[in-house]
């Protein structure tokens, strides 16, 4: 009986027992075919790392061969730049020494320039002097007391003479004095002392090396004075009896200036116009200084004035 009920299990379990194993099967079936695949790739990759490492291991020779190539060449450069700076610093060295010596030869001359111009302006005023001095001694003397014009000391008549040398300097005046005292005054800020030292100067010292200059300040004192027409007045003298000497620029400016504080804005204008045309390349700010001018009275240095109210 239990023969019998073994035999009925295992024919109705029979059926299922071999489809499992056909299941299994399939499945080690696909397991070896991914074994396979797998073993391929890792194949196929070792082969690829193996050509990336003979890659790199010939860039790494290459970068070590061009490093050693650049260590050559900067040694070999390094050397010819050492040689070429000892060939050079010989040569260099004896033209520092050159310059060093045309340096000090130009500052000796420059000084001998100086000293001789202060000793042409001394001689000068000694010249100055000497002239003074001799039309002192050219003065007739004063007749004696007693006599009449006209009269000799014995009574004896004489001709009356006309023409008489002008009148020389103070004695112990020098024109080098004069001027120095003159110039310090109006530095110092006394300028009526110094007004009276200029004029005096231009007065017993014409033809003089400084005689544009005493002018000169003689219309900077009357322009800080605010005595305007005194001082177009001045600068006038300069531009007219002084004309091209190094005071000529500043006094064409400063008469401008006196003329402008006169009200005088059309005479003005054109003096300005006339400095920026003159000095534009020889005296470049004087001349932007005029044109600045201009530009406060409404005006350009290209157009025609406008009339416009004295201030």
């Amino acid at each position: 009986m239990n023969v019998s009920r073994t035999v009925i299990v295992f024919l109705a379990l029979a059926p299922s027992v071999f489809g499992a194993s056909k299941e299994i099967q399939e499945l080690q079936r696909d397991v070896a075919m991914l074994q396979d695949q797998v073993r391929n790739l890792q194949s196929a990759l070792d082969t690829k790392v193996a050509a990336m490492q003979a890659l790199v291991q010939q860039t790494l020779d290459s970068v070590n061969k061009t490093n050693t190539a650049m260590a050559i060449m900067d040694n070999k450069f390094s050397d010819a730049m050492k040689q070429q700076q000892q060939s050079l610093n010989g040569p260099v060295a004896n033209v520092g020494q050159k310059l060093d010596q045309m340096s000090e030869d130009f500052r000796a001359v420059r000084e001998s320039v100086l000293d001789m111009n202060t000793r042409m302006g001394k001689l000068d005023a000694k010249m100055a002097d000497l002239q003074n001095m001799i039309n002192t001694l050219r003065t007739p003397p004063p007749p004696p007391p007693g006599a009449t014009p006209g009269t000799a000391p014995d009574g004896s008549t004489q001709s009356q003479g006309t023409a008489t040398a002008p009148a020389g300097p103070p004695p112990g005046v020098t024109a080098e004095t004069t001027y120095s005292n003159a110039y310090r005054d109006y530095i110092g800020g006394k300028y009526d002392l110094a007004q009276q030292e200029f004029v005096d100067y231009l007065k017993y010292f014409p033809n003089t090396q400084f005689d544009a200059n005493a002018q000169y300040y003689l219309g900077q004192i009357y322009y800080q004075k605010k005595d305007y027409l005194n001082a177009v007045q001045a600068f006038d003298a300069v531009l007219e009896q002084y004309a091209d000497n190094n005071r000529t620029p500043d006094s064409h400016y400063f008469k401008a200036m006196s003329l402008m504080s006169l009200g005088k804005n059309d005479s003005a204008a054109q003096e300005f116009r006339d400095v920026y045309s003159r000095y534009l390349e020889s005296e470049p700010d004087l001349a932007a200084k005029a044109k600045a001018r201009l530009k406060e009275m409404g005006l350009t240095v290209g157009t025609v004035a406008r009339k416009r109210r004295a201030r």
